[in-house]
C-alpha cells in the first residue's frame, strides 16, 4: 500500500522559505513521477512541480518558476520542494502525489496516490 507524508510546512513571513518533504513507502517509485500540488481556501487544488523519480526531469507551474525547487532523494524514497522568495499568494495547504507513469502530469485526476496535507502560510 502506497503511503505519502508530508511535513515541513508552517508560517513564515513574505521573502522567507520552507522546505517540504513528503516520504514515501509502499513501492518502488523509479519509474513514476511525484508531484506537488496546493490548495488554498476556496479554491481548486493547482499543480506546482513535478519531477520524474527515475531522471530528476522537472516541470513547474509558471507561479513559482524560479522561487521553488522540487528535488527527490532516491536512497531515502523522498521528494522535497525548496520554496523560496515566498509571497502571501503562496498560502495553501500543500500536498504530495504519486502518478502512474513516468509523464509529468499537471492534473491532479492523473495522480493515483496523495497525502494528508501540510500546511503553508505566508505572512505579508
Amino acid at each position: 500500500q502506497v503511503q505519502l507524508v508530508e511535513s515541513g510546512g508552517g508560517l513564515v513571513q513574505a521573502g522567507g522559505s520552507l522546505r517540504l518533504s513528503c516520504a514515501a513507502s509502499g513501492r518502488t517509485f523509479r519509474s513514476y513521477a511525484m508531484g506537488w500540488f496546493r490548495q488554498a481556501p476556496g479554491k481548486e487544488r493547482e499543480f506546482v512541480a513535478a519531477i520524474n523519480y527515475n531522471s530528476g526531469l522537472t516541470h513547474y507551474a509558471e507561479s513559482v518558476k524560479d522561487r521553488f525547487t522540487i528535488s527527490r532523494e532516491i536512497v531515502k524514497n523522498t521528494v522535497y520542494l525548496q520554496m523560496d522568495s515566498l509571497k502571501p499568494e503562496d498560502t495553501a495547504v500543500y500536498y504530495c502525489a504519486v502518478t502512474g507513469t513516468m509523464n509529468l502530469r499537471v492534473v491532479p485526476t492523473d495522480y493515483d496516490y496523495w497525502g494528508q496535507g501540510t500546511q503553508v502560510t505566508v505572512s505579508s
